[in-house]
């Protein structure tokens, strides 16, 4: 049913059933004016998708659905382009609605709660995998696909050409949300600057080594203060005072994810194991031996409160106070990603790809020749990193479908799901917003064209290393409820309300709290939390792993090493 058919005999042999109803005028108009031979598919295997799109509509024409996404660029182009021409093709008609991703989260979670349908799907990320799968609440689409939406579920779907359904999918090996965009979290750094003689020159003369991408953080800071007030005007066109890190610090629901999504972990907090460290994730949550949560405080055996946990944010809060611009402290993720592509940050140690996108657009930041001035790279990790421990974050959106929608909004929905996923669409798609999701895109050569553009992202998805950059992972039992705390503490630190130890000792009992009341209610059943007996922390502390003591000297060796050379390693 997912298999690829590669021949244009096979497809058209797909769709040979004459329609019930056939728009193919608007999918022809379609095809003509936005996607042409921006496609893995020739003009003839599209018109045969868009034909099994008409056909497979047939008893939905005239319905109205109402689907949501957060506003990322590629969601924009869904609303505004593709829900447009799905309702012209199908007589489904879309609402698309575009609003912030904790509000996502918070009408997922109205809907789950009240069993009353808010949305016939949602965009939810992957983070939610261990919520959906605990729950059972989201529809499992692997038994949806082979039962009651076999029906319209497309025989070009390819789930094996989607680069992210291992993020998807629960441990009982069922899909449970299709990807619909993904995006990584890499390093950024201004790489004309960094390969300019002078600037290197300078930079050793002051450090005693060669300037180049910062392999752990103690490289990062170095770089960070050699940079901050640099005037650069010695390059034709460029600032005369530049900021050596970027960041945010706002008590915003996003605050909470620039920690969640692996900040913890790139420092050294969790364990080791991919695609998130076991027993003990980038939460700091640990589990049994069953994926059960057993505590996130050092005296149940977590370590969200644990020395390399403070470690991490009081790295963060230093570097955002002393390397970055003054305004940053107040902005929150969607204010900050734009930030560098005015021209005056000379790296950021975290940087969501979704803001690829308008990058390529800032003419501060790009050549004359279409070139980008910047590179992207693998973060740097901190002193409590060790090899075999989680890398990085990276979001992958994707579509979800509730049990609480009703079958024939579900199977429109669902429709709409695999037409913006398309392989008629998704190479025009990803050239838009930059978010990948098949493999096929990817590779094409409308990518390897576009490679040059892009300062090394195509690169980055081509080659093995992206699999190391993961979502959140099936530690965390309620995605909603937890996501939330971490905002409001984390928040308590970066302000100076509370010391960064006594704000993750109050994060973790909150966790605790949450997971313990699950527990009571028993609402997930032998997967839902089952939370240690507390202990000295001490015993913890002396075990392998996380969470893990102290470190007598937390300054490292710094180290970097050459862009040139680094890229070798994705290829």
């Amino acid at each position: 049913m997912n298999r690829l058919l590669t021949s244009t005999a096979a497809v058209a042999l797909a769709f040979a059933a004459p329609p019930a109803f056939a728009d193919m005028e608007a999918a022809q108009q379609f095809l003509d004016a936005e996607i042409g031979d921006v496609s893995t598919l020739t003009r003839e295997e599209q018109e045969a998708e868009m034909q099994w799109f008409i056909d497979a509509a047939a008893d939905f024409q005239g319905m109205d659905i109402n689907v949501v996404s957060e506003t990322i660029t590629t969601h924009e182009y869904e609303a505004q382009v593709l829900a447009p021409a799905f309702s012209a093709i199908t007589g489904i008609n879309v609402t698309h609605d575009l609003i912030g991703e904790g509000d996502v989260v918070e009408r997922l979670q109205v809907q789950m709660q009240s069993g009353q349908n808010v949305y016939d799907a949602f965009v939810n990320d992957s983070d939610l995998i261990g919520t959906h799968w605990r729950y059972g609440q989201a529809r499992n689409l692997t038994e949806w696909m082979a039962g009651g939406g076999a029906d319209v579920t497309s025989p070009t779907l390819d789930l094996e050409d989607f680069i992210g359904t291992q993020f998807t999918t629960g441990p009982d090996g069922n899909l449970y949300q299709l990807p619909d965009q993904q995006f990584a979290n890499l390093y950024w750094f201004r790489y004309d600057w960094f390969t300019d003689e002078q600037t290197k020159s300078d930079f050793e003369s002051e450090f005693g080594y060669e300037l180049g991408v910062p392999v752990n953080w103690a490289a990062y800071e170095d770089i960070a203060e050699f940079f901050t007030g640099r005037d650069m005007s010695y390059i034709e066109g460029e600032p005369t005072s530049v900021w050596g890190n970027m960041d945010y610090g706002k008590k915003d629901p996003s605050l909470g994810w620039r920690y969640t999504d692996a900040w913890m972990s790139m420092a050294g907090m969790g364990d080791t194991g991919e695609p998130n460290g076991l027993p003990v994730d980038e939460w700091g949550i640990r589990v049994n031996e069953n994926s059960q949560p057993v505590g996130a405080c050092m005296d149940r055996g977590g370590a969200t409160n644990s020395p390399a946990a403070v470690y991490a944010v009081n790295k963060a809060i230093e570097w955002l106070q002393n390397y970055s611009p003054p305004q940053a402290a107040g902005m929150t993720f969607s204010e900050a990603g734009p930030v560098p592509g005015q021209g005056d940050i000379a790296q950021q140690m975290f940087m969501y790809t979704t803001f690829v996108a308008p990058l390529v657009d800032s003419e501060a930041v790009m050549n004359e020749d279409g070139t980008p001035k910047w590179r992207l790279a693998p973060s740097p990790h901190g002193v409590y990193w060790e090899e075999g421990m989680k890398v990085g974050y990276q979001d992958v959106g994707s579509w979800t479908i509730l049990d609480s929608t009703p079958d024939d909004r579900a199977k429109a929905a669902w429709l709409y799901a695999q037409f913006v996923t398309s392989k008629t669409v998704d190479v025009k798609k990803s050239d838009v917003g930059l978010t990948f999701i098949r493999d096929s895109t990817i590779n094409s050569d409308y990518f390897t064209d576009r490679a040059l553009n892009l300062g090394g992202l195509v690169e980055f998805y081509r080659s093995p290393a992206r699999t190391q950059w993961s979502p959140t992972g099936t530690n965390v039992p309620d995605y909603p409820k937890l996501a939330q705390l971490w905002w409001q503490n984390i928040g308590d630190a970066m302000s100076g309300a509370k010391t960064t130890q006594a704000a993750l000792d109050q994060l973790c009992a909150d966790m605790e709290d949450v997971m313990s009341r699950l527990e009571r209610a028993g609402v997930q059943g032998d997967l839902g939390p089952v939370l240690n007996e507390e202990q000295d922390a001490e015993y913890w502390l002396n075990e392998p792993g996380a969470p893990k003591p102290a470190l007598e000297n937390e300054d490292e060796e710094p180290q970097t090493v050459s862009y040139d050379e680094l890229i070798q390693s994705w290829q």
